[in-house]
C-alpha cells in the first residue's frame, strides 16, 4: 500500500491547484519550481518547498510518487523542460518510483520517456488534465492516463482524491494518455471557434441582442449546452459585452498544431481543427471581436491573460 506523499515538481497554475487539492485531501506534498517567486507564493500557502530536485527526491519514502506540471515546449535553444528533469532526478530514483508527467507532452515523446525510464525500473505515467485551474481546486477535473495499468491501478487512490471517479479513466500504453489528451485540445479549439464566430454574428445582428442573455440561455438546456457555454456567459458579464480590456490576438500552446499535424500523418482531414488553428496564428496580425471572445475564453477556464 503506498502512502499519501508525492513530491510535485511545477507551481504554476495547474500545479498550485492540484498542491492544494492534495493537501486538502491529507497529502504530504513536497514541492519544486524553478521559479523563485511560485516557490514563495507556495510557501504562504503552507506547502513545503524543497531547495531543489535532488532535496525533493531525497524528501520522499520509497516507492516515490513524483508529479511534474511543467511546460512541454523549450525556449529556443535550450533543453525540454520535461526531459530536462528527467535526466537531472534519475540519478536518485530507485526501481519501482513513479514518475507521471501531468503536462501537455507530444505522446511519441512520452513513448520515448517511458521506455528510457523503464530501463532503470522507474514507471512513467503520462496524464491528460482538463478542465482548468479552478475546476482542479474544486476537485472535478477530467484525468486521462497512459501507461502501465498495474502501475494505474495502484494509483487510483491519488487520482480519487484529484476528481471524481468517473473523471477518471485508463487510456492505454505510454502515450495514450497525452494523446487523447491532445486530440481533446483540438476539438476544443473548433468548438472555442465556432462559439466565438457565432457570438461575433449576433453581436452584428440587426436586433439589438443582450450577448449575456443569449449565452445564459444557450447555457441552460440547449443543444450547445457546455461549460464553454456558461465560461462565455461569465465572460460577457465581468468584462462587458465590447470586451475593451480584451485582446483579439489568440495565444496558442502547441496541442492543436500537434493534433493537425497528427492528422495529417494519419491521412485524416481536420478542416474544422486546422481553421481554428489557422485562425488563433493569423490573429496576431489580424485581431478582431471573435480572437476577443477566445481570448476571454482561454483566460476563464485555463487563467490565461486577457491581453497580450
Amino acid at each position: 500500500m503506498m502512502k499519501k506523499q508525492i513530491g510535485y515538481v511545477g507551481l504554476g497554475k495547474m500545479g498550485m491547484s492540484m498542491v492544494l487539492r492534495l493537501k486538502d485531501a491529507k497529502w504530504d506534498v513536497r514541492a519544486y519550481d524553478i521559479i523563485q517567486e511560485a516557490r514563495n507564493t507556495a510557501k504562504r500557502k503552507k506547502v513545503a518547498i524543497a531547495k531543489d530536485l535532488r532535496d525533493l527526491v531525497g524528501q520522499l519514502p520509497t516507492p516515490r510518487i513524483i508529479w511534474l506540471m511543467v511546460p512541454s515546449r523549450a525556449e529556443k535553444g535550450e533543453k525540454n523542460p520535461v526531459d530536462q528533469i528527467l535526466q537531472e532526478i534519475m540519478p536518485y530514483l530507485s526501481k519501482g518510483d513513479i514518475v507521471i508527467d501531468g503536462g501537455n507532452s507530444l505522446y511519441e515523446e512520452t513513448a520515448r520517456r517511458a521506455e528510457y525510464l523503464a530501463r532503470s525500473g522507474v514507471e512513467f505515467m503520462d496524464t491528460g488534465v482538463s478542465g482548468g485551474p479552478g475546476t482542479v481546486r474544486e476537485g472535478k477535473p477530467a484525468i486521462m492516463v497512459g501507461g502501465n495499468k498495474k502501475v494505474f491501478e495502484k494509483l487510483r487512490f491519488l487520482f480519487y482524491d484529484l476528481t471524481q471517479k468517473e473523471s477518471i479513466g485508463y487510456m492505454g500504453p505510454a502515450g495514450s494518455g497525452h494523446f487523447v489528451k491532445m486530440i481533446h485540445n483540438g476539438i476544443e479549439y473548433g468548438y472555442m471557434q465556432a462559439l466565438a464566430e457565432g457570438f461575433t454574428l449576433l453581436k452584428r445582428a440587426p436586433f439589438e441582442l443582450d450577448l449575456q442573455e443569449v449565452a445564459r440561455v444557450y447555457s441552460n438546456g440547449s443543444v450547445i449546452e457546455s461549460r464553454l457555454t456558461k465560461w462565455l456567459q461569465s465572460g460577457l458579464k465581468k468584462y462587458g459585452e465590447e470586451l475593451e480590456e480584451v485582446s483579439g490576438s489568440v495565444g496558442h500552446t502547441g496541442e492543436g498544431e500537434w493534433t493537425v499535424k497528427t492528422g495529417k500523418k494519419f491521412h485524416i482531414p481536420l478542416p474544422v481543427i486546422k481553421a481554428a488553428l489557422l485562425f488563433r496564428a493569423q490573429s496576431a496580425k489580424h485581431p478582431s471581436y471573435t480572437g476577443k471572445i477566445l481570448s476571454m475564453l482561454r483566460s476563464e477556464f485555463g487563467g490565461h491573460k486577457v491581453s497580450n
